[in-house]
């Protein structure tokens, strides 16, 4: 195992006031004096990239996600260049039942304008479903996709040959959260195994059982998606234990759900998050997982230290209580989730896409710049907490301002990681976004067992 060494943080790139600099540059306000003043000359150096939208004053565009506080912030400020430069209004609309919402709301004939699906799952059903409501990706669109991000990435929005969603943000799932401190007052070493992780966790046990804490803590909560992060551990541990080609076998569906390889990823991950030993360090027993909010899931890390670590993403660093130090050096950072051995690095990620359903202009204008590098580092800059990484090239690494965004994006372009998207996002809806979070829910709630978990997800893969 590496042993922790605590050093100076990379400096913050971009700070609240940078980015009130920026956003105030844009306004196309007048100042009075023909246009000749200098703040009115930068304001329209700085609106010349949105002169291709046009003027858009007087319209709205509704945008509809997954994403909810405090993550949504730092998205409704990323849309004011926008607003400034053309005069549309974007309304924000975040919920933790939208998966199914959108479903209902695209069933009753009331789509919003723009939908940021996080699941290529559910794009294929609901092009499926509600092909004269969802409309193919803007010129626009088209256009700053095929220029600003790989091939594959445009494939994720893709379905039967035509685009629909753009790539919007990207983030790295295989991260374990932890207390640097913590770890270097106990002389705990970031593992480069999965058998160093099962022996830090053992240690843990050993040196902290009397105190009630525990290795590890976790939340599977997320409203009407509860169940989601622990199918990210699975999909995690199908890389770890079975390897790629398997993974993509599952995800396709040319091996069955309830493979045997499949059932030794879901031992592993019981060994974690079905061990009483392990878990859920200051949350409750094994249970609580299921009724504990994945917001709140890795706190104890840094609230009452009754936890060591905690598996998720890198936009977790958001979740984390105002004026925590997310660095490697700060209060909490997260290390790579170690694979079999220190040559195997497979890493699990995801995103989010942006689809429309409405060819208005100003909803087209609105999906591309979202694909646009313009989009990308105001979104930067507007999260100066971290926890937001892109795909988009033309995203300036400088305005990554969070050291864990840094780490996400260099593993991304890592090109001797094994990157795979993950599994029940590209897997049909009522897969991957139905029968695999309920069913792990109930693994966990309920101590289902493990082959009748399988089973029931695989018996409810479509037939065609």
């Amino acid at each position: 195992m590496k042993r922790i060494h605590r050093r100076r943080g990379l400096a913050l790139a971009a700070s609240v006031a940078g980015l009130g600099l920026v956003l105030t540059a844009c306004s196309s306000g007048d100042s009075g004096d023909g246009g000749t003043g200098g703040g009115d000359d930068n304001a329209s150096a700085d609106c010349e990239a949105y002169e291709q939208y046009g003027d858009l004053e007087g319209t709205e565009v509704t945008v509809y996600t997954s994403i909810v506080a405090p993550e949504d912030q730092p998205h409704i400020d990323s849309y004011k260049p926008f607003e400034d430069c053309t005069g549309a209004t974007v309304v924000y609309e975040g919920s933790k039942e939208f998966e199914a919402q959108l479903l209902v709301r695209l069933e009753a004939g009331n789509p919003p304008d723009i939908a940021y699906i996080p699941q290529p799952g559910l794009l294929q059903t609901i092009v499926e479903d509600f092909p004269d409501q969802i409309v193919p990706a803007s010129e626009g669109t088209v256009a700053n996709v095929e220029e600003y991000y790989a091939e594959s990435w445009k494939g994720y929005g893709t379905v039967d040959g035509t685009f629909y969603a753009a790539p919007l943000g990207a983030n790295v799932k295989s991260f374990v959260w932890y207390s640097p401190a913590v770890f270097e007052e106990n002389g705990y070493e970031i593992p480069e195994t999965w058998d160093d992780l099962v022996a830090l966790s053992d240690q843990i046990v050993e040196d902290h059982a009397a105190e009630g804490k525990k290795p590890w803590c976790a939340g599977i909560g997320s409203g009407d998606a509860t169940g989601w992060p622990a199918t990210d551990w699975l999909e995690d541990l199908v890389l770890r234990t079975a390897g790629g080609d398997v993974y993509d076998q599952w995800v396709n569906h040319e091996i069955p759900f309830n493979d045997p390889q499949i059932a030794t990823a879901l031992g592993e991950v019981g060994s974690i998050l079905k061990n009483p030993d392990y878990v859920n360090g200051g949350l409750g027993d094994v249970s609580s997982i299921a009724s504990t909010t994945f917001q709140d899931g890795g706190l104890p890390i840094v609230t009452n230290g009754l936890c060591f670590m905690h598996r998720q993403a890198s936009f977790y660093a958001a979740n984390f209580p105002e004026g925590t130090t997310v660095a490697e050096d700060g209060d909490v950072f997260a290390f790579y989730l170690p694979g079999p051995d220190t040559e195997t690095r497979p890493l699990l990620g995801g995103g989010e896409f942006a689809a429309a359903f409405s060819d208005r202009p100003e909803v087209a204008a609105f999906q591309a710049f979202l694909a646009s590098p313009e989009w990308n580092n105001a979104k930067a800059i507007a999260t100066p907490g971290g926890g937001w990484v892109s795909a988009n090239s033309g995203l300036d690494p400088e305005n990554l301002t969070s050291e864990i965004d840094q780490l996400s994006a260099t593993l991304l372009s890592d090109t001797s990681q094994e990157f795979r998207f993950d599994a029940s996002d590209l897997m049909p809806a009522a897969v991957g976004a139905g029968a695999f979070w309920t069913e792990m829910t109930a693994w966990i709630a309920n101590d289902k067992d493990d082959a009748a978990v399988l089973d029931a997800i695989e018996g409810a893969w479509p037939s065609s």
